[in-house]
């Protein structure tokens, strides 16, 4: 990450006075791998009545293996008595095909400015990551890798979310973060005939409710023990209607030496907009991280989601992942990776109904079971470079 020449660039286009009092910085991401899956069917919708068909090998050029490619603007203002100003544009990007992600958005993975102090923290207006997101970032071995990490399963599909009011500020070891979102912003899919498609912005006159969402986070990390535990809660449209889909976990870790372990906990209720029951389920999670040398380091993480009740279906077989990942860096901003996993009962990201197909549909490339198939296998060979 560095500061460029933007800022003169733009002060040119008559917006220099601000900027070049505070700077503006230029960061970003590209990533792409090479990866080999099968047992691999598309992704159910109404166009093709929800039949996955039958499972296949693919080989594909993905863009994103460890981080989701990126670019974005940050800046910050210093206005004086230990206050300041910001603000980060950040959208997300097809290495493989350079086409925008988040649905076309141009800055799709975060939009918002705010006001910091040094002693209150910082309130922020905008598109942003939730509460939950943020308290369980460093709790999670993978950190959050865009291949085969279960994170829509984890969070919710909703954890970005438009027009959101953030609260977040660091206490020495503590952080503690509160959002509220006016109008979530996300589109719910028809995956299943059980489901109505539902979502989209809310700020409707007369229904403060639809689309809304909140949540709030705690974190306590200092030496080698750290703790973490957030709430989240979305409140999708259905019809005239609104759901009820919340969120809760805690999380742990401890670091000895070039080590680390963590884990956590998950409990997740999901409703439709009558009351009845879309989802019930206990997610857990742990695994390490390991730094060999200083230019190795190996990751394994194990994931389990006890699906307690699916559209009233109790009986639906326990999907499991465990996920391995080497990665050897060249320089602190290049590195190239190995990554692998291995699914049971969902696809590669635990992807099912459970998450509404969530990581299918958002990557464009279906980690969906073909029909008949139970289990299924990624290996993945890429490289990523910041800036």
């Amino acid at each position: 990450m560095k500061k460029t020449g933007l800022v003169l660039v733009m002060a040119g286009a008559g917006c220099g006075t601000a900027l070049a009092q505070g700077g503006v910085m230029l960061y970003g991401v590209a990533d792409a791998d090479l990866e080999f899956a099968n047992h691999v069917g598309v992704a159910p919708a109404p166009a093709n009545g929800y039949n996955p068909g039958p499972g296949n090998k693919v080989y594909r050029m993905n863009s994103g293996g460890l981080s989701g490619s990126r670019w974005g603007l940050r800046g910050r203002e210093d206005l004086g008595s230990g206050m300041s100003s910001l603000f980060v544009l950040e959208g997300g990007y097809n290495e493989d095909a350079g086409t925008s992600q988040q649905g076309g958005r141009l800055f799709g993975r975060s939009a918002y400015v705010g006001l910091a102090s040094k002693n209150y923290g910082q309130v922020a207006f905008g598109r942003q990551y939730t509460s939950l997101f943020d308290s369980m970032s460093n709790f999670v071995p993978a950190l959050y890798a865009t291949s085969y990490e279960p994170s829509a399963l984890l969070l919710g599909p909703n954890y970005r979310e438009d027009n959101t009011v953030k609260y977040k500020g660091a206490f020495g070891p503590l952080t503690a973060s509160l959002h509220w979102s006016f109008g979530v912003g996300l589109a719910v899919p028809q995956t299943s005939p059980l489901l109505v498609a539902g979502g989209g912005n809310g700020e409707v006159p007369g229904q403060f409710r639809r689309n809304t969402g909140y949540g709030a986070g705690l974190s306590y990390i200092a030496g080698g023990i750290s703790i973490s535990a957030g709430y989240d809660q979305f409140n999708p449209a259905f019809g005239n209607g609104t759901g009820t889909f919340k969120n809760a976990a805690i999380a742990g870790s401890y670091a000895f030496g070039n080590a680390k372990v963590m884990g956590g906990y998950r409990w997740g209720q999901n409703r439709g907009a009558n009351g009845s029951m879309v989802k019930r389920d206990d997610y857990y999670w742990i695994g390490g991280q390991y730094q060999v040398t200083s230019a190795l380091g190996l990751i394994a993480e194990f994931a389990y989601d006890n699906i307690k009740n699916l559209f009233g279906n109790q009986s639906i077989p326990n999907p499991w992942q465990i996920n391995l990942i080497g990665t050897y860096s060249f320089s602190k901003r290049t590195d190239v990776y190995l990554t692998s996993a291995y699914s049971k009962n969902a696809g590669l990201g635990l992807d099912s109904l459970a998450n509404g197909f969530a990581n299918s549909l958002a990557l464009g490339n279906s980690y969906t079971l073909g029909r008949g198939e139970s289990n299924m296998l990624g290996i993945a060979l890429g490289v990523r470079h910041k800036f």
